[in-house]
């Protein structure tokens, strides 16, 4: 079972990687998983990853690139960001907002815990009312995280998306930032813009309530899990958390290539199916999303 002490490295490591990004439509909110979608799984998780490379948070303007290669399908679209942030806001929120012209996306990534703030926030339970919906409540630390960021990250989004307007806009993020992820995405949805969150091995976020909100607001909601992963298995449903659906579980161990027909779906913001059904947690699987997750992205 899952362990403060098992999940102190995962805050240390970034992601691996892979695909491009077709147009796809959904039935009530949920998409089957070919090759096309897989491929865009692996260009998100690209751009998650990239999140956790000093390189991508304290230089604005330049290439989205990672040091150790990780990134090669970002680096290949030639992407830049238009603002970076990192460790001077309250609870360490980090990423990035990219312009990538070959995939005509507008990337809002945030990273996964990598400091004593993060951890805070991550163990920061405490429900707290949200005006995303009426009557939502969410986790008080990823609520903040987005908070601080907020400001910066609406303002250049509203910059890009006036300045290429047929640009797709995209949320991502692993683990912490998976979460951040869903709640910017929600927000800026609100805001009138049209986005697609995509989160890898996220934790559960807000009230069933708020949960179900954002699963019905249209751009797609695209929740990946992998294998045993304990992250998204907390904060535990009995203290009131639930998780944006559906759920895109990677239904094949660690250490292997993952293909669309390894995918399993499954519905619903109280879900004890995928990744939840598992008793036995491997913290492993939550450095393996379509590749091993390497500590050089963070040198």
């Amino acid at each position: 079972m899952l362990s403060l002490l098992s999940l102190v490295p995962i805050g240390l490591l970034c992601v691996g990687l892979g695909g491009a990004v077709p147009t796809v439509k959904s039935t009530r909110g949920v998409v089957s998983v070919d090759n096309m979608v897989l491929a865009t799984f692996n260009l998100m998780e690209q751009y998650a990853s990239a999140a956790y490379c000093k390189s991508n948070y304290n230089s604005p303007g330049d290439q989205i690139r990672c040091n150790d290669g990780t990134c090669a399908l970002v680096q290949a679209s030639n992407a830049t960001s238009a603002i970076e942030y990192n460790s001077n806001l309250p609870t360490d929120v980090t990423g990035y907002v990219a312009l990538d012209p070959s995939n005509k996306l507008i990337v809002v990534s945030f990273r996964g815990s990598a400091s004593i703030q993060n951890w805070i926030t991550n163990l920061d339970f405490g429900a707290v009312p949200t005006p995303l919906c009426t009557g939502c409540t969410v986790h008080r630390g990823f609520w903040q995280s987005w908070l601080d960021a907020r400001s910066a990250v609406t303002a250049a989004v509203k910059q890009l998306s006036a300045s290429h307007p047929t640009h797709k806009i995209v949320t991502t993020g692993h683990s912490l930032g998976g979460a951040i992820a869903t709640l910017a995405a929600a927000d800026l949805r609100n805001a009138g813009y049209q986005v697609a969150s995509y989160s890898f091995g996220a934790p559960r976020v807000s009230s069933a309530t708020l949960a179900e909100y954002i699963t019905a607001q249209p751009g797609g909601n695209y929740r990946i899990t992998h294998w045993n992963d304990p992250v998204p298995n907390i904060p535990p449903v009995l203290l009131g958390f639930a998780h944006v659906s559906p759920e895109y579980y990677i239904n094949r161990p660690n250490g292997l290539a993952v293909r669309a027909s390894d995918f399993r779906i499954y519905e619903g913001v109280v879900n004890l199916r995928g990744n939840a059904a598992w008793l036995v947690t491997d913290v492993l699987a939550h450095l393996w999303y379509f590749g091993a997750i390497s500590i050089t992205c963070a040198l």
